[in-house]
């Protein structure tokens, strides 16, 4: 299947971007889609929870778009990126823009929580050629209380990359007092070993720069008294990772 041979699917997007060095490797077009299952009590975009909050386009509007920047992403060694909102909400959409991408000779990406994996099609994950999966806690009442959302569905998924060989860079967000302890992290970094397919953790250091969109929707920002964590705190944590076995940044 490739894009060309589809008819037009059209989806909703809430923005796009260029991106350098945070979205995958090199210089990356970065489509977010709208529309979440999940309600992170951190999430910098709470505005892309709703589909309603974004633009209906057509998947050949967005790789036309893409396609400007071709000659200028592969030069940089770069590609294209699905983020979110969470991509996997419109599967169909997702399926055509990565294939489309890949037509264009760019490198994809699928930035997700991995929640809705069971809606990612065969035919979606053969146009993947990277994940960026975040797992964002290790202990399931834990990641219940981040995210109002189940921890299983996420670990089932990234079983499933694993046995399609495809690699995984995985996020993990650090917040103090609350992902930051060994209990937390110590099941994350084994379940992500025994995988055998992820290639990097990136430790991201929890931030408050959202708070300002919680506030504009009127909502509570839980995290509002919640600290940065130290640079020593990040370290741990990576070094934590390292302890395993894996490479984290």
């Amino acid at each position: 299947m490739t894009a060309a041979t589809l008819a037009p699917v059209t989806g909703t997007v809430h923005s796009w971007d260029l991106s350098i060095g945070v979205d995958g490797p090199g210089t990356r077009f970065v489509t977010f889609l709208s529309g979440c299952p999940l309600r992170c009590l951190y999430c910098q975009n709470p505005d892309t929870w709703l589909r309603a909050n974004g633009t209906r386009q057509t998947s050949d509007e967005m790789l036309t778009e893409a396609a400007k920047y071709v000659p200028f992403i592969t030069a940089a060694g770069g590609g294209a990126t699905l983020s979110g909102g969470e991509p996997l909400q419109q599967p169909e959409f997702a399926s055509a823009l990565l294939h489309g991408f890949k037509e264009l000779g760019l490198h994809t990406a699928l930035d997700t929580s991995g929640y809705l994996g069971p809606l990612a099609s065969e035919e979606l994950l053969a146009a993947t050629d990277l994940v960026l999966l975040d797992i964002k806690a290790g202990r399931p009442e834990t990641y219940r209380r981040l995210t109002a959302r189940e921890l299983e569905p996420t670990l089932r998924f990234a079983e499933r990359l694993a046995a399609l060989g495809t690699p995984i860079w995985l996020r993990y967000v650090l917040v103090p007092g609350r992902t930051d302890a060994p209990e937390e992290i110590g099941p994350v970094a084994r379940f992500a070993t025994g995988l055998g397919n992820v290639e990097r953790v990136d430790v991201l250091p929890f931030h408050t720069l959202g708070q300002s969109k919680w506030e504009a929707l009127n909502r509570r920002f839980v995290l509002a008294g919640t600290p940065t964590p130290t640079p020593e705190q990040v370290e741990l944590a990576r070094h934590e990772f390292q302890s395993y076995g894996l490479v984290a940044y």
